[in-house]
C-alpha cells in the first residue's frame, strides 16, 4: 500500500476530504492518504511541498502559481473550487478604522509572505487604486495571528475568508469593512514532481474519489446542519456559502485559464512576468 500525505486548510472547503477519509474510500483502492491540517494557508503548503513533507496540497491559485514560478517543485493537477474565494476585510473590533478607504496607509497583517492574505492585499490595494509599494505587512503565521495583531494594535486590518471568520465578526473580535473576491477560481490540487512521475495513477485515483464526492456534495442529506455544527457556523452563513461554492468534478484545467489567471497577476503586480502556462501543469484528465 502506497503512502501519501495530502494537507489542507481546517475549513469548511475540505471536509469532501473528511468524508471520503472516514469512509476508507482511499484504502479500498490500496492508497493510504494521511491528512496534515495546514493553519498557515497556502504559504505554509507551499513550504511543505518544497520541503517534501507533504505530497499533494489544496492550495489557493494564485499563490501556488507565484511560489512554482519561484522554483516550487510541483504542479497543478486541477481546479479544486472553480467558484471564487470571498476575502473578508477586517479591523479589530475598537479599531478607529471604517471604511476600506480608511485603510490605506494601515498595516497590513498576513500570515507569510506568497500566502492569500499577502496576494489578495495586494489586489485589494489594485482595486482601490492604492499604490501597491507602500503598502506595509506584518507577518502573523495564522488566522489567531491576526486576531492577535489586530486586538493588539500592530496590524491595522487583516484578509481572510468570509465565512470562517464570520464567527469572529458575530462576537465582536472583528469588523468586516467590506469583502474583496478572487478574480480567479479559488482553490488548486497541486502535488509535487516526484510523486507524479512516481506515482501517476494513485494521484488519479485519488482525485477520482474526491470529484465523485464533491460533484453530490451538496445533495448530502443535512450537510448544512453537519457543516455548521463542525466549524461553528450559523445555519444561514452555511447555506449561503453553500449556494455560491462549486467544486470542481474532474475537468481538466486548461493552459487558457492558467493564462488569464498569470495575466491578472502581472495587472497587479504579484508576479513579474508570466511564464509558459503548460509549464504549471499537469492534468489527471486529457
Amino acid at each position: 500500500m502506497i503512502k501519501l500525505r495530502i494537507g489542507g486548510v481546517p475549513e469548511h472547503f475540505n471536509y469532501p476530504w473528511y468524508i471520503t477519509l472516514k469512509n476508507k474510500e482511499y484504502t479500498k483502492e490500496g492508497i493510504n492518504l494521511r491528512w496534515q491540517d495546514y493553519p498557515g494557508g497556502t504559504g505554509a503548503m507551499s513550504k511543505a511541498l518544497r520541503a517534501g513533507e507533504v505530497d499533494i496540497a489544496l492550495v489557493l491559485t494564485e499563490g501556488i502559481i507565484k511560489d512554482i514560478i519561484n522554483g516550487n517543485p510541483s504542479k497543478i493537477t486541477q481546479t479544486f473550487v472553480k467558484s471564487p474565494l470571498i476575502w473578508g476585510i477586517h479591523v479589530g473590533a475598537n479599531s478607529k478604522f471604517k471604511t476600506i478607504a480608511d485603510l490605506e496607509h494601515a498595516t497590513v497583517a498576513i500570515s507569510r509572505f506568497g500566502s492569500g492574505s499577502h496576494l489578495m492585499a495586494i489586489v485589494n490595494a489594485h482595486n482601490n487604486g492604492w499604490n501597491v509599494n507602500n503598502l506595509q505587512f506584518k507577518v502573523v503565521g495564522d488566522l489567531q495571528g491576526g486576531i492577535d495583531a489586530l486586538t493588539n494594535g500592530d496590524a491595522g486590518y487583516f484578509m481572510w475568508e468570509h465565512f470562517t471568520t464570520k464567527p469572529l465578526v458575530d462576537n465582536g473580535t472583528f469588523r468586516r469593512v467590506g469583502d474583496c473576491p478572487t478574480p480567479w477560481p479559488c482553490f488548486v490540487i497541486a502535488v509535487r514532481n516526484e510523486i507524479l512521475e512516481n506515482h501517476f495513477e494513485e494521484v488519479k485515483k485519488v482525485h477520482d474519489i474526491i470529484n465523485s464526492c464533491t460533484k453530490d456534495f451538496k445533495d448530502f442529506d443535512n450537510i448544512d446542519e453537519i457543516l455548521a455544527n463542525r466549524y461553528e457556523q450559523q445555519l444561514d452563513d452555511i447555506q449561503k456559502w453553500l449556494s455560491i461554492t462549486e467544486w470542481n468534478d474532474g475537468k481538466p484545467i486548461s493552459e487558457d485559464l492558467i493564462s488569464a489567471i498569470q495575466n491578472k497577476m502581472v495587472e497587479f503586480n504579484v508576479i513579474e512576468k508570466k511564464e509558459n502556462s503548460g509549464d504549471l501543469i499537469r492534468n489527471m484528465y486529457i
